[in-house]
């Protein structure tokens, strides 16, 4: 049954107009990246308000241009976007023994500039970097062109001053 052979063509093109306006809106250039954005428990979210107030204006030479839906809780620098969001829910990878005991090859702990971070490869080859021993989770993503074995260095150590300075050593929430 054909739900439209009984509607006037006005009504068809009123109800047509919205997927034509989406449509091309979808094919506008936007070069900013989008990100979902975390949601930090009560105890979080001032860590992490704080964190974004702090964070540099370059990171590895890339000026700031932050993700859509803007937010306290994320960040971006470059294009394609170095990425950082607080107050995420600790990584499942965070607690495995693997990776305590060295055994996991694609997540390594480190530190870099006195802050730790869990570094898990992602499938895409791409690298992701979860701050470990502060009491909010800062995940920071790293593009395909920045993913390389050394690539990653200089962006921690610009972003190591500001998590230092605002996310407090300890224990994070388990939900972030």
């Amino acid at each position: 049954m054909n739900l439209f052979r009984h509607r006037p063509p006005a009504l068809l093109a009123a109800l047509s107009a919205p997927v034509v306006l989406l449509a091309v809106a979808g094919c506008a250039a936007d070069d900013s990246a989008t990100v979902a954005v975390p949601r930090p428990d009560a105890k979080t979210a001032p860590l992490c308000r704080s964190l974004h107030s702090a964070l540099p204006t370059t990171v590895d030479g890339q000026r700031r241009a932050d993700p859509e839906p803007r937010s306290v809780y994320t960040a971006g620098w470059g294009n394609p976007a170095i990425i950082l969001r607080c107050g995420i829910v600790r990584p499942p990878k965070m607690i495995d023994p693997k990776v305590a005991q060295g055994q996991d090859p694609d997540a390594i702990a480190g530190g870099v500039n006195g802050v730790d971070w869990l570094m898990e490869k992602q499938g895409d080859g791409t690298w992701r970097f979860t701050t470990a021993g502060r009491k909010a989770y800062v995940q920071v993503t790293l593009p395909k062109k920045l993913s390389g074995p050394d690539d990653s260095t200089q962006v921690l150590e610009d972003l190591a001053a500001a998590v230092k300075k605002a996310i407090p050593e300890g224990m994070a929430s388990m939900r972030g």
